[in-house]
């Protein structure tokens, strides 16, 4: 939960926020959910939280069983919104159709929430990964080609902020975690205006990211090819994928400036 302290003392609606708390407390790992659960998840008492899960059970966004609760397709409506009131991911999906269809590696547009990178759209190929992404899947910023590219965009004070409370895991053995390192990959992305991430997130994930910018020139998005490693080189992702992933990228924002976003 938020420090009281942040919180705008005439216009924050608790009861609101507490629902959106227990809507989120619901995940892959907790998917059904029982009162109890729901209540030790949020920090609620049994009482508040059986308040929400009924007015949300009533609204349609969950459903129960008389014990457990899970979400209902409607939860997505919530999502939709935000995708189908930004003109970016209309305009990003037929250009990365193309690049993908070009390179035949995934592709994906993320946006950065706080730590975070949060994924808007993907476009798959056939080809299977271990790693299971979708629209809504979240990464750690810091160690994702997508994020270090959204984060190089960022003032140096709010990169510093984000990096003083970010925790640091060890994902793999090529994994930087220390301040000095972190840095030096962001100001290199910033420099070169692009990312190559070779297996920090994950053993023989491999991917190359660039920035999507709107008419006023700032990075409003986040695009990434990625690969598995024991076939896509870095060497190769640079020199012959990299520019593929430039032009979609420029594609993408020239639109947006045409559109007057």
């Amino acid at each position: 939960m938020e420090n009281e302290a942040q919180k705008p003392s005439d216009s924050y609606v608790q009861s609101f926020a507490r629902g959106l708390e227990v809507i989120r407390s619901f995940s892959a790992q907790a998917p059904v959910q029982t009162l109890s659960e729901v209540a030790a998840r949020t920090g609620m008492t049994r009482a508040g939280a059986r308040r929400i899960l009924l007015t949300l059970q009533t609204l349609g966004y969950v459903h129960s069983d008389g014990k457990h609760f899970r979400l209902t397709p409607r939860i997505l409506d919530l999502g939709f919104a935000y995708l189908s009131s930004m003109p970016l991911w209309s305009l990003a999906g037929p250009a990365m159709e193309g690049l993908v269809d070009a390179v035949g590696e995934s592709c994906s547009a993320a946006v950065l929430d706080g730590l975070d990178v949060v994924y808007v759209l993907r476009v798959h190929t056939h080809k299977i990964m271990s790693t299971n992404l979708g629209v809504g899947s979240r990464l750690p910023a810091f160690w994702t080609s997508l994020g270090r590219v959204l984060l190089a965009a960022q003032p140096d004070a709010q990169v510093q902020a984000l990096m003083d409370r970010c925790p640091r895991s060890q994902f793999t053995q090529l994994t930087q975690t220390s301040d000095e390192a972190l840095w030096a990959a962001i100001r290199q992305t910033r420099s070169q205006g692009w990312c190559l991430l070779n297996q920090e997130l994950e053993e023989g994930l491999i991917s190359i990211a660039a920035p999507v910018r709107n008419s006023l020139g700032q990075t409003v998005a986040a695009l990434n090819i990625s690969g598995q490693a024991n076939r896509t080189s870095a060497e190769m992702m640079q020199n012959q994928l990299l520019p593929q992933l430039l032009r979609t990228c420029d594609t993408i924002s020239q639109l947006l400036r045409a559109a007057g976003r």
